[in-house]
């Protein structure tokens, strides 16, 4: 007895054919894509140019559909009553309910299709009951078809792309069946060019619509760009001065380690309670520079080395000045005598906010005369620089500098606890006046010296 072979099983896969189930409901998928597109406005009921700057901007698209419906309203009725014979009453009522809602272009062409769209394919049908002429246009008269090609204008502004495409498959196809309806001594040419003509209206509003929603976008990753830039500018500038103090602090806990591993020396008679207090004091503080040494190198960059040379201050500004002069800057200090004991953070942040100031100088106004001045007053330390325009206009020597300018400025003085100046001065120059406080005169010594055995 034979068997017959089994039949092989059919294909599943990219290779096989697609199950008829799976086109019809992707078919069904985009009707409803589209029907949704149709029955939801992609915009809130916000007005064209609603962010414009100017007022007169905002207020154009009102003047706009004004002027449109005020044309197209009186054009429409004429058009109606005179060539093709309906009705004064019927023809107001058609030619308001064709023209009227394109008031609504402003801020609402999609709720304005949906009673323009209805009511022009109701006055091609009412044309049906009326003589032909052989001039008359039909089913979309002149005035009708060129409101309508307005609308789609708005529409292709402001709705998406299924959107227009679902409109427009509309609106083809209400002329479609217009075309067939109609009786054959019909001239149905306009039933054929509004789709055309709508087409070429809603690729060009279209296309106006992304380029100004990419040129947004543009705009909003730009700010925030910006953002991102000046919150790493920032980041790094904070980075950069905390690495500067990390040896001012270094150098006071050098000191109170020296300190109190020298006082069983240098004190005789101490107690053992006293010895053992003041190694407990050493032993922390050797601790705590560990700790900074590591803390320092988490701040450090990859690849970097930290500075050897030792941090400046006030004493070196003279040769800031003797350096930028020989730059080419013209520039004059004046640095007051006696400023007395001033805090290693102080005295490197005038430093710094000098050293960029110039820096500024040399950069955005390139040969202008300037003035810096370091002086104390009521137990503030003020730091003035002052340039005048630049000797020549003309592109800045610089385009980048080594630090942050104002806002590396605004941080060192800002850690300080002072307040900083900066702006513009009427003939061209520019002023930065930086003021931190001082300790008060009778305070102890920020350094002190180790006692002789």
């Amino acid at each position: 007895m034979s068997t017959s072979p089994s039949p092989s099983p059919t294909p599943v896969g990219p290779t096989g054919p697609p199950p008829a189930d799976g086109l019809l409901s992707a078919a069904r998928r985009n009707l409803r894509d589209l029907a949704h597109g149709l029955s939801h406005a992609s915009h809130p009921s916000t007005p064209l140019l609603a962010e414009a700057p100017k007022r007169w901007q905002r207020l154009l698209p009102y003047a706009v559909v004004l002027a449109l419906a005020a044309t197209f309203i009186p054009v429409t009725i004429t058009v109606l009553t005179t060539q093709y014979g309906v009705p004064g009453a019927l023809a107001g009522a058609l030619g308001v309910a064709q023209t009227a809602p394109l008031l609504m272009l402003a801020h609402r062409p999609l709720q304005a299709w949906w009673i323009i769209f209805p009511a022009d394919i109701a006055g091609a049908l009412v044309l049906l009951a009326y003589p032909d002429d052989r001039h008359d246009v039909w089913p979309w008269i002149p005035p009708v078809l060129i409101a309508y090609l307005f609308l789609l204008l708005a529409l292709g502004l402001r709705e998406t792309r299924r959107t227009v495409v679902a409109v427009w498959v509309a609106t083809g196809a209400a002329g479609l069946v217009l075309h067939l309806i109609a009786p054959a001594d019909r001239d149905t040419g306009s039933a054929l060019l509004l789709p055309i003509l709508g087409a070429v209206v809603l690729v060009i509003g279209g296309a106006v619509r992304e380029r100004g929603e990419a040129t947004r976008r543009l705009a909003e990753q730009e700010t925030i760009s910006e953002t991102e830039r000046a919150q790493r500018t920032l980041l790094e500038e904070r980075t950069r001065i905390a690495r500067e103090l990390h040896d001012v602090v270094a150098h006071h806990m050098s000191v109170i380690t020296v300190q109190a591993d020298s006082a069983p020396y240098r004190i005789s008679g101490l107690p053992k309670a006293a010895e053992e207090e003041f190694t407990a004091i050493a032993a922390a503080a050797r601790e705590s520079l560990g700790e900074m040494r590591r803390l320092l190198s988490v701040l450090r960059s990859e690849g970097t080395e930290g500075d050897r040379a030792p941090q400046p201050g006030l004493d070196r500004l003279q040769q800031l000045v003797e350096a930028t002069v020989r730059a080419g800057l013209p520039v004059q200090l004046s640095l007051a005598a006696g400023l007395g004991e001033v805090p290693p953070a102080v005295d490197l942040s005038a430093y710094r906010i000098v050293q960029e100031a110039l820096a500024n100088v040399v950069r955005h106004a390139p040969g202008a005369r300037t003035q810096v001045s370091v002086r104390a007053s009521m137990s503030h330390l003020n730091v003035l620089v002052v340039n005048g325009p630049a000797a020549k206009p003309g592109s800045p020597l610089e385009t980048a500098g080594t630090g942050h300018g104002l806002v590396g400025m605004r941080e060192r003085v800002r850690l300080t606890g002072g307040t900083l100046d900066t702006g513009p001065l009427p003939d061209g120059g520019f002023r930065v006046a930086a003021r931190m406080p001082l300790p008060p005169a009778d305070a102890p010594a920020t350094h002190p010296t180790p006692e002789d055995p």
